[in-house]
């Protein structure tokens, strides 16, 4: 049987050195194999080497922290690309730069319904619905492209990929679904 690899890392590898130092200070002698797994893992900011072991073969359920989950909105951003969707949530044009380009997807993507399996025809009315410029292709095809729509080899079915949007995304995707409720009231 093969022994698990545990990976092992350090956010401050001078705070880590000090704290390493100080525990084989107190130590008497050469530390055994244990003891220096031990002394590594207190140092890294675990409890001990079991603790270490078992955070690094659970499936991650430890709660995400919001400076991870959230890098911060660009506000300038989100405002120059909504100016590619009308007052009724709908992209009137397909944007000239990249990035826009792919902000501009996520407004789409609301669209899609998710959890479903759609055939192509299907997909092309959602996402004609959610533009007035006349090409349903280019927007599918680049949501297959960038990961937000999947399909099968011949094409004919189509899912949306659940996942979480960059933050611009999630704003874009807030003021395009604020926009369309708007009109439906």
């Amino acid at each position: 049987m093969s022994r698990p690899h545990i990976p092992f890392a350090v956010a401050d590898l001078s705070a880590f050195a000090k704290s390493l130092r100080a525990h084989l200070a107190s130590h008497d002698g050469l530390p055994s194999h244990v003891e220096l797994l031990n002394m590594l893992a207190r140092a890294g900011g675990h409890g001990n080497f079991q603790h270490l072991r078992s955070e690094a073969l659970a499936p991650s359920t430890a709660p995400v922290t919001s400076a991870q989950a959230t890098p911060p909105l660009d506000r300038a951003k989100v405002d120059q690309v909504l100016r590619h969707f009308d007052d009724k949530g709908r992209m009137m044009r397909w944007p000239g730069k990249t990035n826009h380009q792919m902000l501009c997807l996520w407004g789409i993507w609301t669209y899609i319904p998710s959890g479903q399996r759609l055939t192509e025809r299907e997909v092309n009315a959602a996402i004609t619905e959610g533009h007035t410029f006349g090409d349903y292709a280019i927007l599918r095809r680049s949501m297959v492209d960038e990961g937000l729509l999947a399909r099968t080899p011949d094409g004919r079915i189509y899912r949306r990929i659940e996942q979480l949007p960059p933050p611009e995304g999630l704003a874009i995707m807030a003021e395009v679904q604020k926009r369309a409720e708007w009109v439906a009231a």
